[in-house]
């Protein structure tokens, strides 16, 4: 079997330096001597197998397990040199085969009817709301960050997300805003604030339901913002502006037409949109059988191309269309040292095993933003072509007027999460 991995890992990585010590001790070493050096072991020849089956799953599960170990530098620089190596393209054998099987059954695991959609948002958002405190913002932005510069904190860039969206929307005060998928409300709160606006957001989450609405009140903002434990199917009402950010990915390729018609009847004629989604840049693929399995059943990255035709079906207009590459790639970095820092208080939470899963999950997201083709998008919708501005410097303009407002509100911008 060693001789057999041997080429099989020889075929992937042509740069770099990673040696793997197999069960019976032997060492082997790859790459052309590059870099950081890697040492990996192996605990069982069974690993050895799944490794060459299904890699894209039994990397992750070996490594939570402790059956994959490394012995030198650790689990994002062995991910790293994975996928600045290789593409899907070049796996072969019993891997190019798993691959395409996962690829047959993408449109089952993305269909997301209402209870079902409950049910996959509970597996990810309604865990111990502490774990999250463990690496996100003051804030709890759980979505790709804004870094306006190269030496922004997290707590900047996140704000920066948030001021750069009010922005794109275009609320006047005392309109009627949307927030679909509206996480622990910050965004949601963050607009009512600013803009005076009238904030509803749904949210699937229990956990995200109630501390959305205790922060509503602790910032005397309960009149302007209220959040619902409810499916964005099952609003009838119709609003001026209409945001939605790292709620798309869970909708499910199947259920596109379903989510722009919603989006439709529940803009206004005159009303503006913005949806904020992670997404691919080399065309249509299937999710991760590791992520599926273990951090978002039902999810699933769009490409662009997968996602303007459904828009245009529906009878939308799509009046701006910004891609953000490498900011969620610098947002997983300061989630990951940040986990790391305070990786005993996970195990204290759940266990070892769990924490190695959000480790592996953490990692492997970075550097498949670094090196595996994905971004985040932001599309601007519209049901009429006049209902934005023809130039784009509106929205610089509308960030540094809020940017001037958040320095007199410092308290109410950035609470800490309690």
């Amino acid at each position: 079997m060693p001789l057999f991995f041997n080429r099989f890992v020889s075929h992937h990585i042509k740069v770099g330096d990673l040696s793997i010590i197999y069960p019976s001790g032997r060492r082997a070493t790859f790459g052309n001597g590059t870099g950081r050096p890697i040492v990996l072991r192996i605990t069982d020849t069974h690993t050895l197998w799944s490794l060459v089956s299904n890699p894209e799953l039994a990397f992750g599960e070996a490594f939570m397990d402790g059956r994959l170990v490394l012995e030198e530098g650790d689990i994002y620089d062995f991910l790293e040199l994975v996928f600045s190596n290789a593409s899907v393209y070049s796996l072969t054998g019993p891997a190019k085969f798993s691959r395409w099987l996962t690829g047959l059954r993408r449109r089952f695991h993305q269909h997301n009817p209402v209870g079902r959609a409950k049910d996959n948002v509970a597996h990810h958002y309604d865990l111990d709301g502490s774990l999250y405190r463990l690496f996100l913002d003051s804030d709890s932005q759980y979505s790709c960050a804004y870094f306006e510069s190269s030496d922004c904190s997290l707590e900047e860039a996140q704000l920066a997300k948030k001021r750069h969206l009010a922005a794109k929307l275009l609320i006047e005060p005392g309109q009627k805003i949307l927030d679909i998928g509206s996480g622990w409300g910050g965004l949601g709160l963050y607009l009512a604030e600013m803009t005076d606006a009238d904030v509803t957001g749904v949210t699937l989450s229990e956990e995200q339901f109630v501390i959305s609405n205790e922060w509503a009140q602790t910032q005397n903002l309960a009149d302007r913002a209220r959040f619902h434990l409810k499916d964005y199917r099952h609003l009838n009402e119709q609003f001026d502006r209409i945001v939605s950010v790292g709620m798309f990915e869970h909708v499910g390729v199947g259920h596109y037409d379903e989510f722009f018609s919603q989006v439709r009847s529940l803009l206004k004629p005159d009303g503006v949109m913005v949806l904020h989604s992670i997404g691919v840049s080399d065309g249509p693929s299937h999710t991760n059988p590791w992520i599926h399995k273990y951090i978002f059943p039902g999810g699933y990255i769009p490409a662009l191309s997968e996602v303007l035709p459904v828009i245009e079906r529906q009878g939308l207009v799509v009046c701006d269309i910004e891609i953000l590459r490498l900011h969620y790639a610098e947002t997983l970095k300061a989630w990951r040292e940040r986990f790391m820092a305070r990786r005993e208080e996970a195990v204290g939470l759940y266990d070892e095993r769990f924490a190695r899963m959000w480790e592996f999950y953490l990692a492997s997201s970075e550097s498949a933003f670094r090196h595996q083709g994905m971004m985040v998008f932001q599309i601007q919708l519209a049901r009429k072509q006049t209902s934005v501005p023809l130039q784009r410097d509106y929205i610089q303009l509308a960030e540094t007027r809020l940017r001037e407002m958040e320095c007199s509100l410092p308290a109410q911008i950035s609470r800490a999460a309690e």
